[in-house]
């Protein structure tokens, strides 16, 4: 009832009208009138005085490790073309394609009848210039003894001694050729020079092949371990080396190196960092660093795609803040909202170094026990009083958990 309406009913002439007795009642609903809005004033100001309540994330410095994603691809760690090294006709072929095989497996068969008549020839040979050894040798020492009584002339002990030499060089070139024989009949079963996987055959029994030929006959591939190749800009490279010298960051002995595959999957085996090369590609300005994985599953294949997430070292006492805690003021600085000890709201210009996950690694702003507003920010203002609740950021999605759902819950 509005305010015309309540003194209308009050004038003189509607209290002439209604007599005395009717005053009472209309007095109680003026009362009523009255209490109802003083409630309404009432709890309009408890809302107002009531604090918001936002969600906040305990901040303490810890040592985190540093690492590095770098794109890669996988390289075999041995490499071998097989070819023949003598001519003829392939006879057989033993091996299993795709499949494994073991240093100095036969994988071909050339026909070794050509090269197993020539080895017997040799060592007929051999025989030839051995079973005429001992007769010159006897009658080379004969003379040495005449010679010395002056019962033969030089000439004929020089030709005697002669003979014998050339009896042990014809010997010492038969043994040659039957090495160079043998070596060529043992040419003609084609061995495996390494253990690996072995590709496809270029080639069926019954061709043709030659001595060196350009031409591959297959390819053996060593798969474990196997290497992953990937590119660091020199600038980072600086940036890393300089933050190790002043002390920034700390390296251990080894440099372990873990792998993230095309769908996105970790590699279940860590690998070593083998080695850098010691130059940096002048049109890229990067450099390439070698890693080595075990790969008893031969899940990796060389060629490709992967990713390897490098270890830099670690970054002491440092602090990492909730990506969705931090936001930009109009410079374009990074910012984050705080809970001081008085309740209040105060923002605070942070020193952000990278991305960690969903967190950022904050260099400067931070302090021991700083609360960090993760939760209902956009609902304050500097200076304003809000009601504080701990809460604790899963490190695996990036959300927000109150604390007491999540007992010892690890803290951003």
């Amino acid at each position: 009832m509005s305010h015309l309406a309540i003194s209308n009913l009050f004038s003189p002439t509607a209290l002439r009208r209604a007599g005395a007795g009717a005053l009472l009642p209309l007095a109680c609903l003026l009362a009523l009138f009255a209490l109802a809005g003083c409630g309404e004033k009432a709890s309009e100001a408890k809302v107002k005085a009531a604090p918001v309540e936002v969600g906040v994330v305990v901040m303490h410095p810890q040592d985190v490790p540093l690492t590095t994603e770098l794109p890669g691809r996988t390289t075999s760690s041995l490499v071998a073309d097989v070819r023949p090294q003598v001519a003829g006709i392939v006879r057989e072929r033993l091996f299993r394609e795709g499949g494994e095989v073991k240093e100095g497996d036969v994988l071909y068969r050339i026909d070794p009848s050509t090269y197993q008549a020539e080895y017997n020839s040799a060592v007929a040979a051999l025989k030839k210039a051995e079973a005429a050894l001992p007769s010159s040798a006897s009658k080379a020492k004969r003379y040495s003894e005449l010679i010395r009584h002056k019962a033969i002339s030089n000439q004929d002990y020089e030709d005697a001694k002669a003979v014998y030499e050339a009896d042990l060089a014809a010997v010492a070139s038969a043994r040659a050729e039957v090495e160079n024989a043998r070596i060529n009949l043992d040419h003609t079963e084609i061995k495996a020079p390494i253990s690996g996987r072995i590709e496809k055959s270029e080639l069926t029994p019954g061709a043709l092949v030659t001595a060196n030929q350009s031409s591959a006959l297959t390819t053996i591939r060593q798969m474990d371990p196997i290497n992953v190749d990937v590119t660091q800009s020199s600038s980072s490279y600086l940036t890393v080396r300089q933050a190790i010298a002043s002390g920034r960051i700390s390296v251990g002995t080894t440099m372990t190196v873990q792998l993230k595959l095309e769908n996105g999957t970790i590699y279940p085996y860590p690998g070593k960092l083998e080695f850098s090369e010691a130059k940096v590609d002048e049109s890229t300005g990067t450099y390439t660093l070698r890693a080595e994985f075990p790969n008893p599953e031969r899940l990796l294949l060389p060629g490709m795609y992967v990713r390897a997430i490098v270890s830099d070292g670690t970054v002491n006492g440092c602090f990492l803040a909730p990506q969705r805690a931090v936001g930009r003021n109009t410079k374009g600085e990074p910012v984050g909202l705080f809970v001081d000890k008085d309740g209040k709201v105060t923002q605070r210009v942070l020193s952000v170094r990278k991305s960690i996950g969903h967190d950022w690694l904050v260099d400067a702003g931070l302090s021991d026990g700083d609360r960090l507003i993760v939760e209902g920010s956009q609902f304050v203002r500097p200076g304003q009083v809000v009601t504080a609740k701990e809460m604790v950021l899963d490190v695996e999605t990036g959300e927000v958990r109150p604390a007491q759902a999540d007992g010892a819950g690890q803290e951003g």
